[in-house]
C-alpha cells in the first residue's frame, strides 16, 4: 500500500511564507499525476496545484503566482507557498495517482494570520 506523508505546514502570517513537502513510499516516478489540494473549514476540497508526468502543471486561478509545485526524482513532492493570504487557511492534501487521483496523504495544517 503506497502511502503518503505531508509535512511542512504550520502558522505564519499573512505575507509569510511556507514550503510543504510530501514523501512517497514508493518511486514518485511511478505516478503520472501529482497533486495539492486543501480544504478550508467548512469548504469542500479544491484542487491547489497539479504537476503530470510530462512536466506541465496548473494552479488553482488564486494561487497563480504565489505557489509552486515541484518535484525531486526520488521521493518527494513540494508546494512553495510566498505571500500567503489568511483565506489559504486549510489542511492541505497531497495526491497521487496514475490518471485519476487514487492516492491522498494524511494532511497537514497551515493557518495563515492576518
Amino acid at each position: 500500500q503506497v502511502q503518503l506523508v505531508e509535512s511542512g505546514g504550520g502558522l505564519v502570517q499573512a505575507g509569510g511564507s511556507l514550503r510543504l513537502s510530501c514523501t512517497t513510499s514508493s518511486s514518485i516516478a511511478s505516478f503520472k499525476v501529482l497533486a495539492w489540494y486543501r480544504q478550508a473549514p467548512g469548504k469542500q476540497r479544491e484542487l491547489v496545484a497539479r504537476l503530470t508526468a510530462g512536466g506541465s502543471s496548473d494552479y488553482l486561478d488564486s494561487v497563480k503566482g504565489r505557489f509552486a509545485i515541484s518535484r525531486d526524482n526520488v521521493k518527494n513532492l513540494y508546494l512553495q507557498m510566498r505571500s500567503l493570504k489568511p483565506e489559504d487557511t486549510g489542511v492541505y492534501y497531497c495526491a497521487a495517482g496514475l490518471g485519476s487521483i487514487s492516492v491522498w496523504g494524511q494532511g497537514t495544517q497551515v493557518t495563515v494570520s492576518s
